[in-house]
Parts: structure tokens; sequence; C-alpha cells
């Protein structure tokens, strides 16, 4: 598939901004829906809660001992574990390990503290070797490793991080625009934990870029603040890439190559266990 096929199919979103939210989160996840690929031979999903919270569970036919947890992203208002269920099983194949998803509560009906905290919860019961987010999600897996006593591998997917401003982020770009981030970041503000931005969340990070997306000049920066303060951080970019991108890894060569890279890099660091 071509970047613009791609993009031309996702501003099915864009077009419906100003319907209800519910008809957008329907739109959500029957587009990527289509981006589900059959789950890898062997591979069971199971659905259950935890103090409440529903997860969706990826145990591939070869699996090591540990888990993974995984933070879908949709800027906070959108997104469950069937939306990004394509991601979360190739990502227990690749690994070779279990992967909790979590569908943590959404805004506006919750706060940010709150979806935090779902997430926060399901962290705290498995004590994953590694968690990873996407977008939004990865913001909630920063402030986690913030906020939570876990430590281990965090794996960050073109993430929200710091203080989205105008001067901070990049260029607009197909998909997402820096109005965008902006508005979505004002929803969430006010309950996001106050933390220095060059502090490492963890240790050990792996991290993905896209190189058309305005988080991307944030992330870059953020990047070297943690290595400068003592973080081992891993950083790749796919070339001509967009915001969501991830969906379709399989479809966009550029993105199946970064994709690839990112999880030998988070899986060599979870052999080093």
């Amino acid at each position: 598939m071509r970047i613009e096929t791609f993009i031309e199919r996702q501003t099915i979103i864009e077009n419906n901004a100003g319907a209800p939210l519910p008809r957008v989160r329907a739109i959500y996840e029957n587009l990527h829906a289509k981006h589900r690929y059959p789950d890898p031979a062997g591979m069971r999903v199971t659905d259950a809660r935890i103090d409440g919270i529903a997860i969706r569970r990826f145990l591939p036919a070869a699996c090591t001992a540990g888990t993974v947890v995984y933070l879908h992203g949709g800027g906070w208002n959108l997104g469950s574990v069937r939306s990004h269920h394509g991601i979360t099983a190739d990502l227990a194949e690749r690994l070779g390990h279990e992967v909790v998803s979590v569908d943590y509560r959404l805004l506006p009906e919750a706060t940010y503290a709150e979806a935090l905290a779902d997430c926060r919860e399901v962290v705290e019961a498995f004590d994953p070797l590694a968690m990873i987010g996407d977008s939004a999600g990865g913001r909630l897996a920063i402030d986690v490793a913030y906020t939570s006593l876990w430590q281990g591998v965090l794996g960050l997917i073109y993430p929200v991080v710091g203080t989205p401003t105008l001067e901070s982020l990049g260029e607009d770009a197909p998909l997402l625009s820096r109005a965008d981030i902006l508005s979505l970041w004002r929803t969430a503000a006010a309950t996001v934990p106050d933390i220095p931005a060059a502090r490492p969340p963890a240790a050990r990070i792996e991290a993905l870029a896209v190189e058309r997306d305005p988080l991307t000049r944030p992330l870059e920066r953020a990047v070297e603040a943690w290595r400068r303060n003592g973080a081992s951080v891993g950083y790749r970019c796919a070339p001509n890439m967009v915001h969501a991108a991830l969906h379709a890894h399989a479809e966009l060569p550029e993105m199946q190559t970064a994709w690839r890279d990112f999880c030998q890099a988070v899986k060599r660091r979870l052999d080093e266990e």
C-alpha cells in the first residue's frame, strides 16, 4: 500500500470530526478493524477484567514467561482493545510474551487521572517486563512509569511528551495537526501529572516515531534529554510515515521495517532480563 492510500482512508475520521462522539468512536473502530489481520497460528486471545477494568490477553503459541502491558492510542477519547487488536496480536507474536491490552476509561466520560489510574492498576497487577503505548497511550505509559514503582522496559510509539505548545510541536502533517494535538491536550491537561519532560520516565526506553508527525520533534528532544540524564534509549523514525500508520504496519513497507526493528529492540532488552 502507498502511504497516500492509507491517508485517504483515514480522512473519514477528520470528515466526521463534528459528529457525536459515539458515532466517531464507531467509525474509528470500524476503520481500524480493516487492519485486523488474522491472529498468528496457535495464539490464544481472551477477555477478562482486573478490578473492573477490561483487558484483552494475547498468549502466543511459543511463549516465554513474563507479561507485556499495552496502552492503546486514540487521543484519550477514542480507541479500545478491539481497535488495536491487530497491533497487540502481532506484538505478542514478535516478542514471544503474553501481551495484556488495557481498555482504560476514555475522556470526556472520565478524567485523564482516572484513565491513568486504570492503566496503573493493571500494571501493578501484572508487574510486566515491559509497558508499551502508542500516541495518547504512549503518554499514559510515560505517566504510569513516572507515578508508580514499576521498573521495566518502556516502549513508546509516537507519544505525547512534555507540554505541547505551538512552539514545541513540529509542522502540521496529514491526519494530525498542531491544532488537533492542542485541542486534545486541553481535555486532559488539568489532571496530567506535572513532571519535568527531561526526567527519564524509565532507565530503559525504546522509541518509535514517524517522519510526518508534529509529535516527532518534541520526542526527539526528549530522547536527547533522557540520554543526557542517564537513560538507555533506543530510537528509530519511519521515513515518510504519518501518525496512526502503525495500524497498517503489515501493508506499509517503511512502517513494517520500523515496527520490526522496534519489536526486535524491545525483545533484546527482554531477553536480557
